[in-house]
């Protein structure tokens, strides 16, 4: 095995800090919840963190320039941890201009890629960043769409480049350099225990299944809203009411109108099919 760590990546609010909150429980375990504000896992685009690795100031450098650094960063930390380390990523999985994939195999032991119902990440989306849903859905199918940049001011994390929902899902399940385990947030809503208990067995991390069930009971939604309404959520953008607002299965049932859901489907059709959330005549499933 070279290296211990592991990728957490996803689309935008598919599930990714729920992940990363039963990982914590896991490694916690506690006779209380793990704190929200204190997430055991790592943003694999925090500025800081590359500003600490390479030793000088990445707001010296252009976008693309620090992207060609990233994959040595990452192979350096992916080699250099002693035990194992998760790392959250919203970035797709992309090729630089030289050729090299920004996330490189040596270091990297595999990845936990969580999905979720696009139509549902439509209405999470909107409320996370504030838009209106109709510029969530134009955003979510474009193929060009990226995070944190700003060319007029400098963000706390570093450009990422999103591409589209569909773009995004295959972009990671189709690439061969790192072994995948898909989680679907469905199914982890569904089953949680038995869902988690996949991901932590592809993780190589061995546990008996009262943790699992203590871990999954301490990372329940209510107590989650309820850790973010007393201290807060340090992760929580500025456009964001809630970061945990309702988290549920087929809200988008009652916020999105017919011309809505037509157009999320026909953007991203193919991938919907892949992942079965349409079925093999395109109907919702």
């Amino acid at each position: 095995m070279s290296g211990m760590l592991f990728w957490l990546s996803s689309y935008m609010k598919s599930g990714n800090t729920w992940m990363r909150m039963l990982i914590s429980n896991v490694g916690h375990d506690g006779e209380k919840p793990a704190e929200i504000n204190d997430l055991k896992t790592m943003i694999g685009s925090t500025r800081s963190l590359f500003d600490s690795h390479l030793g000088f100031w990445t707001s010296d450098l252009t976008a693309d320039e620090t992207d060609l650094l990233r994959p040595e960063v990452y192979r350096h930390l992916g080699l250099g941890c002693k035990s194992r380390m998760f790392m959250k990523t919203h970035d797709a999985y992309t090729f630089l201009p030289d050729g090299r994939p920004l996330f490189p195999r040596e270091g990297c032991c595999g990845v936990i890629y969580i999905a979720r119902n696009p139509l549902d990440v439509a209405v999470s989306l909107s409320h996370h960043m504030g838009w209106e849903l109709d510029r969530t859905i134009k955003n979510m199918g474009d193929p060009g769409f990226l995070l944190s940049f700003d060319p007029k001011s400098l963000k706390q994390q570093l450009r990422q480049k999103i591409l589209s929902w569909s773009g995004h899902v295959n972009s990671w399940l189709d690439q061969k350099s790192i072994p995948v385990h898909l989680v679907k947030y469905e199914d982890l809503q569904k089953d949680a225990v038995k869902v988690f208990a996949g991901a932590l067995n592809f993780s190589g991390i061995d546990v008996d299944e009262m943790t699992v069930r203590k871990a999954v009971a301490f990372s329940g939604f209510d107590i989650l809203q309820k850790q973010e309404s007393k201290a807060g959520f340090k992760e929580k953008p500025p456009t964001a009411g809630f970061f945990f607002r309702e988290g549920k299965v087929g809200a988008w049932r009652n916020v999105l109108n017919e011309k809505q859901v037509h157009k999320i489907i026909s953007d991203h059709r193919e991938a919907m099919m892949r992942l079965e959330y349409l079925d093999e005549i395109g109907n919702i499933s």
